[in-house]
């Protein structure tokens, strides 16, 4: 089961502004990734549902964060539907995340107190989905969608949305001045944070630098917003 409260994760998610989104078949290679996510001061990360056993791989990986990393946030990204979602659950996912909007998945997670947030991609999606109390939208993919813009324009009418782009955002000053200052609660970051490899491999020093220096971006412009 969860080791946080929805409040928390939610207050967590939204404080950091920076989700790393990643899979590895690898049990050893994923625990690393989540190492360097941690050392660089990150604390909710999204592993993905992409890959064979990728189930029994989250399980191990959370296990390994509660015991060496307790601080951080795992939860479990690219569900589908509702059965599978509550077998993540039932391993320990603090949150779940999803392509698409499924109106089974939402009412499980809001039983269960897990936050949920799936992708949208119009302003309707975004209203069903807070109808049935998602808290987070992911706009997927982020850039396709309509990138700032779409986020600046959405938010004129729904001031109270919050909006967690992935696809398209990078761990780099002008990538997130222009999503920031767009008005984004937060984002997702994968492949330009973990890019994959030919060995299969990352560079987890490399995830470590990004984060730190990400989260440096980030507090410049909460300074400059005052």
């Amino acid at each position: 089961m969860p080791r946080f409260s929805r409040l928390e994760t939610l207050s967590t998610i939204i404080e950091g502004g920076l989700v790393p989104v990643f899979y590895n078949g690898s049990l050893e290679k994923a625990k690393k990734v989540v190492a360097a996510c941690a050392e660089g001061g990150i604390r909710a990360m999204e592993f993905t549902n992409r890959g064979d056993g990728a189930l029994e791989i989250f399980k191990g990986l959370e296990l390994f964060a509660k015991e060496q990393y307790p601080e951080v946030i795992l939860g479990a990204g690219s569900i589908a539907d509702a059965p599978t979602a509550a077998l993540y659950i039932q391993y320990g996912a603090n949150f779940i995340v999803a392509p698409f909007l499924d109106e089974e998945t939402a009412v499980l997670c809001n039983k269960r107190k897990v936050p949920y947030s799936p992708g949208c991609g119009s302003v309707t999606e975004i209203h069903r989905a807070e109808a049935l109390g998602v808290e987070i939208c992911k706009i997927f993919p982020g850039s396709q969608v309509g990138g700032p813009g779409f986020v600046k324009a959405v938010l004129g009418p729904c001031p109270r949305t919050n909006l967690m782009p992935t696809g398209g955002v990078e761990p780099t000053e002008e990538s997130l001045t222009a999503w920031f200052g767009a008005g984004v609660a937060c984002v997702g970051l994968g492949s330009s944070l973990v890019p994959s490899s030919l060995n299969d491999d990352f560079d987890y020093g490399s995830i470590t630098a990004k984060l730190l220096k990400a989260r440096e971006i980030l507090a410049g412009l909460k300074r400059k917003r005052g």
